[in-house]
């Protein structure tokens, strides 16, 4: 049986001692690869679309350019961008938040388990449920504005888009969602695919913090 191909990872970060620990962990998985290095922004940018991994682990802070506006360019640049998950201190950090909103999937604490960061890795690379979800709304709904009205997107939604969206936020992955809502797996997979366009929103980590922002999902 044909084992399959290892999920491909960049670092960045412009701490060598972070970055010598993070590849020793991942490399010690046989399905995880780290293929690339980066110490400042503008050399992350350069790496990925020169190698062009599956996930980017990267730092918010670093010379250059930092980690929001090198998530930005890599998204703007590539038709097949990686996953980014940023790698921080703090997760209420107002970086984290920017970066998300920027389109990167998700956030893991520098001072994470291994394990915690070999399963983000896996998690994000599969791009099938939220990382963190119960950090993400939290981060969203401090972020979020008053909105008097809702968003227009919310009214092109459908009944199981609305539910399905609900059960995203929660962190379920399509096959939780199946089961929920006694469907099959590639209809959970069409309606995700329909509120990301509806929503205008590239991953499930933009569309639950659009919907919490707007104000669409209760933060409670």
């Amino acid at each position: 049986m044909t084992r399959p191909a290892p999920i491909r990872v960049v670092l960045a970060d412009d701490e060598r001692m972070v970055r010598t620990a993070l590849r020793a962990i991942l490399s010690a998985e046989p399905d995880l690869e780290v293929v690339g290095e980066a110490a400042t922004g503008a050399e992350a940018v350069s790496v990925v679309r020169d190698l062009r991994p599956d996930v980017v682990l990267m730092d918010v802070r670093m010379p250059e350019i930092d980690g929001i506006r090198a998530t930005e360019q890599i998204l703007a640049t590539l038709d097949e961008p990686p996953r980014i998950v940023v790698v921080t201190t703090f997760e209420n950090d107002s970086y984290v938040y920017d970066a998300l909103r920027a389109g990167a999937s998700g956030f893991l604490l520098k001072r994470a388990d291994a394990d915690a960061l070999v399963q983000a890795v896996r998690l994000v690379a599969r791009s099938d449920s939220l990382l963190f979800p119960a950090a993400v709304r939290t981060l969203a709904t401090e972020h979020a504005r008053a909105h008097p009205a809702p968003p227009e997107w919310a009214a092109k939604l459908t009944g199981r888009e609305r539910e399905v969206l609900r059960h995203m936020a929660g962190g379920l992955t399509n096959a939780e969602i199946a089961r929920r809502m006694e469907v099959g797996p590639a209809t959970v997979k069409s309606h995700v695919a329909a509120v990301l366009a509806k929503t205008g929103t590239r991953d499930r980590t933009q569309a639950v913090i659009a919907a919490y922002e707007a104000g669409f999902l209760n933060a409670g």
